[in-house]
């Protein structure tokens, strides 16, 4: 089956509603998808599972993975054309590899965090990311298990070991400011959870492997675009922001994005939706 296209072209968007209750609430989700009309919707933090959600979305395919914690974590994936298949999580030799075990949070391979999603001419994977906390208690987990194990993964869909060899789009809400360039006050959080040095090693990992920052490629010099606000200190009306949402792409699907963007005008979340195009 083809993806079916509405232009020449699908329009996906990432978003991290932070609780798909409220942002449905607040009418704000129905209001991204009655402007843009996405054929992909990819969500982070929807904290429910999907019998406590009122929502009706007949034109869309929806597929939820939520923690087996009540009201935290979880992801979706909403799409015209169905998925071929989906795939929940981590898989066991992923787990096992990188030694991905219960904390004093919780299980981070049964929160709901991953979801890869295929289609025919790619895999879509949406990850929530581990914060690592204020107090940086889970910068261990983030940096010597998660992002080594995730990246894992996406090289595994990439090469076809866990199903046919397809390139890969990853969205979501990393958790981290790439470089200094992608937050408002790079001196001032240093060190801290979503700067570190770790973190931000990590996240470097997956460009050096070959994945592509679809958003910086297409706009290497944009200051100010960020997608996460803290509720504290008017930041948002002050852009005082951190850009800490990614696409990220394949390099042979790479090639066929374009007009990556950030929409800081859609309210509901502390956090805005980001856009690609593919061709």
């Amino acid at each position: 089956m083809q993806e079916t296209r509405y232009n020449d072209y699908m329009k996906l968007f990432s978003w991290n509603v932070n609780g798909i209750r409220a942002v449905l609430n607040k009418g704000e989700f129905m209001a991204l998808v009655d402007k843009y009309q996405p054929d992909i919707i990819c969500l982070q933090e929807t904290k429910a599972q999907r019998g406590q959600v009122e929502l009706d979305l007949p034109q869309y395919h929806e597929h939820f993975y939520s923690a087996a914690k009540k009201g935290y974590s979880g992801t979706a994936i909403f799409s015209r054309t169905p998925a071929l298949s989906y795939r929940d999580g981590f898989p066991d030799d992923i787990i096992a590899a990188h030694n991905l075990k219960p904390d004093q949070y919780g299980d981070p391979a049964d929160e709901g965090r991953i979801i890869a999603a295929e289609f025919d001419d790619f895999w879509l994977v949406t990850c929530y990311t581990p914060n690592s906390k204020n107090d940086l208690s889970r910068l261990q987990l983030r940096h010597q298990q998660w992002d080594p194990a995730c990246l894992g993964y996406l090289k595994g869909l990439e090469a076809g070991k866990y199903g046919a060899a397809k390139p890969v789009l990853y969205c979501g809400d990393m958790n981290v400011a790439h470089s200094e360039i992608d937050l408002a006050r790079p001196k001032e959080n240093v060190g801290k959870h979503g700067f570190t040095n770790e973190e931000r090693a990590g996240f470097q990992a997956y460009l050096d492997a070959g994945f592509v920052d679809v958003f910086r490629q297409a706009h290497p010099d944009a200051a100010d675009a960020y997608t996460w606000w803290t509720h504290w200190g008017n930041a948002r009306a002050r852009n005082v922001g951190w850009r800490i949402d990614y696409w990220l792409a394949s390099v042979k699907i790479a090639k066929n994005i374009k007009n990556s963007q950030i929409h800081p005008e859609q309210m509901g979340s502390d956090h805005c939706p980001i856009s690609i195009e593919l061709t």
